[in-house]
């Protein structure tokens, strides 16, 4: 008895996702058996990690080494005034417990630098890039392509927000398209210009449904594309992409299962 109640609670506590001729019950098992790693658990990566966490997503990697502060809560909605100086991955693991309890949170309180960002990733389906520096979109970009774990990207700056999502010898990659990350001091960042709360949540929600097509099998996977959107306009547009035969990540000549020494080497993540 208590097994059938068990299937009855699973069967309606997703029964909106099960509805779904796309995802029905298989395509739910596959979402419970998906492992989800979230690099950032601020703006783009707080409505990421709730919308995965409520879809039932089995496993749920944060990676994040920062504290909550009071500027974060404008737009990172998974912390709360009392998180105030709190870790970022243990303010938000509670609140994923109390949403859906069915979730495994595993908690990467760490900066990823090139010496273990490749193993953090290795063990997860899909990662979603939630940070804010260029530095570390290139080296989640790297690990990703070097484990062969898809990824989606993502950025977001005053009313602006782009991204892509990344399947690993399948279609171009970030490092395809920008190359190398800006020198320093050279690109404006959202806390020298803003960034409307809003928008932030409108990107990691698209990222959220990457991760699901991308676990399922659902759908047409932002591939080979940029999504980008102005929000005082509303305005979309998708940009055509192709992989770069001389990326030196995942071109034709790149080193094999090697990330590009001596780039990322000191470089942290940090959540927008």
């Amino acid at each position: 008895m208590a097994d059938a109640k068990a299937d009855d609670a699973y069967l309606e506590r997703y029964s909106r996702n099960i509805l779904l001729r796309e995802i029905g019950l298989e395509g739910q098992a596959r979402i419970r058996a998906a492992k989800v790693l979230i690099v950032g658990v601020g703006g783009l990566g707080s409505p990421a990690a709730f919308y995965l966490a409520a879809a039932g997503v089995g496993t749920l990697g944060l990676a994040d080494g920062d504290a909550v502060e009071l500027s974060n809560l404008q737009r990172q909605i998974v912390h709360d005034s009392g998180d105030i100086g709190r870790a970022k991955v243990v303010s938000a693991a509670e609140k994923i417990a109390r949403l859906n309890p069915d979730v495994a949170v595993n908690l990467h309180r760490e900066r990823l630098v090139a010496a273990n960002a490749a193993d953090i990733v290795a063990g997860y389906d899909f990662v979603i890039d939630a940070t804010d520096g260029f530095e570390s979109k290139f080296l989640i970009n790297d690990s990703c392509v070097v484990t062969k774990t898809p990824f989606s990207h993502g950025g977001v700056m005053r009313f602006t927000g782009q991204t892509m999502t990344v399947r690993p010898g399948r279609s171009a990659c970030y490092r395809c398209v920008f190359e190398a990350p800006p020198p320093e001091g050279s690109v404006f960042v959202c806390s020298e210009v803003g960034v409307l709360g809003a928008v932030a949540g409108m990107l990691g929600t698209i990222q959220a449904v990457e991760a699901i097509k991308i676990v399922t099998g659902v759908g047409a996977p932002l591939t080979d594309a940029l999504l980008t959107f102005d929000a005082l306009a509303m305005s979309f547009r998708k940009v055509p992409l192709k992989r770069n035969p001389a990326c030196p990540v995942c071109g034709n000549h790149a080193a094999s299962g090697k990330m590009i020494d001596g780039t990322f080497g000191k470089s942290g993540l940090k959540s927008g």
